[in-house]
C-alpha cells in the first residue's frame, strides 16, 4: 500500500484516529505500507524504517533509521519511550545539522 501525505490535510484528531486505525490494520493484514510524509512524529509512530531524502529535483536516499519499537503503539507512553526519543533525534539531526552541512 502507498499512501502520499495522507493525513496531511487533516485536523489532529482526525489524523490521529486515522493513523490509530492505519496501524491496526497494518497490524491485523500484515501488509508492507509505504507512507511519504514530512511530520517527523508520523513518521517514527508509524513506521519500523524511515527513509530520509536529500533534496531538490536530484534528491536520493540521504540515511535509513531503523525504528525499533514494539507493537503496537500508543502515541502517548511513546512520548517518553527512550527509543522514540532517539529516532525523533535522528530524524531532526538529519534534517537540520547534516543536511544543511551538505547545503554549505
Amino acid at each position: 500500500l502507498l499512501m502520499d501525505e495522507p493525513f496531511g490535510a487533516l485536523d489532529s484528531l482526525t489524523r490521529a484516529n486515522l493513523q490509530d486505525h492505519l496501524m491496526r490494520i497494518q497490524q491485523n493484514v500484515k501488509n508492507t505500507v509505504i507512507i511519504i510524509t514530512h511530520d517527523i512524529d508520523e513518521a517514527v509512530l508509524l513506521s519500523d524504517r524511515v527513509i530520509m531524502m536529500t533534496n531538490g529535483p536530484e534528491a536520493t536516499i540521504g540515511e535509513v533509521l531503523e525504528v525499533n519499537l514494539e507493537r503496537p503503539r500508543d502515541r502517548v507512553a511513546l512520548q517518553e519511550d527512550p527509543e522514540y526519543i532517539r529516532c525523533r533525534e535522528a530524524i531532526l539531526e538529519f534534517l537540520y545539522k547534516k543536511f544543511a552541512k551538505e547545503d554549505d
